[in-house]
């Protein structure tokens, strides 16, 4: 894992040239809204997530596969109304903008559009903590021996995550963004939208306690 330190360095460096071609894509080669095929997209796919089929957007170009160099922190690089579906699996606790990155999943989603979108669940990781169970937690990315450092992994992450994620503040963010039919779904065996988050999407998840997913999964739909 690279360090805050390391990894402000290279947005500092690389953020104008990424802005740049995030600008470029959404003017010449990214969908237009009258797209009549099915657009979907992967945000922060990293190293192994790779889903073929979709347009991928990473900010890391060295180490990520992906389609579309870009920085997904501020803007997404897609026209208004072009995208049927969006897919981001653990990466919204990395932006520093929750309100603004879900206005931007809704601006480019075409209506009737979808977006399945999570992170590490808050809830789960509180009501484990609570009931003392150090085993829920691992003990990454720092060794931890005791459940409150193993509680902060969980959360901070090496300050990685800039954000607790819960049902009822995603709820809250993408219900003011303007999606509708918003709903918490399991990780891998549950989804409203099977034709679009098929086997190929799921098999990316994982889950070690279904009974109490460390991953928090929103749906929902743009009207």
């Amino acid at each position: 894992m690279l360090t805050r330190q390391a990894k402000d360095l290279f947005y500092r460096v690389a953020g104008p040239l990424m802005r740049l071609n995030g600008v470029f894509y959404k003017a010449f080669r990214s969908p237009a809204s009258r797209n009549p095929g099915t657009i979907r997209v992967q945000l922060g796919p990293g190293q192994r997530h790779y889903l073929d089929g979709w347009i991928n957007v990473d900010a890391n170009m060295f180490t990520a596969k992906c389609d579309v160099w870009s920085d997904i922190s501020k803007n997404l690089p897609f026209r208004d109304d072009s995208i049927d579906a969006i897919y981001s699996h653990h990466v919204i606790e990395h932006l520093p903008d929750l309100p603004t990155h879900f206005r931007e999943l809704h601006r480019v989603l075409k209506p009737g559009g979808v977006i399945r979108v999570g992170g590490p669940n808050g809830d789960a990781a509180m009501r484990e903590y609570v009931a003392g169970n150090a085993a829920w937690f691992s003990d990454f990315p720092d060794s931890r021996s005791s459940i409150g450092g193993r509680f902060e992994n969980f959360v901070f992450c090496r300050q990685e995550h800039l954000t607790i994620l819960t049902p009822s503040f995603l709820e809250e963010i993408a219900t003011e963004a303007g999606f509708k039919d918003i709903r918490v779904v399991q990780p891998i065996t549950e989804t409203g939208h099977p034709a679009i988050y098929d086997s190929q999407v799921m098999s990316h998840e994982w889950e070690s306690s279904p009974e109490s997913p460390h991953t928090l999964l929103i749906e929902a739909k743009k009207a």
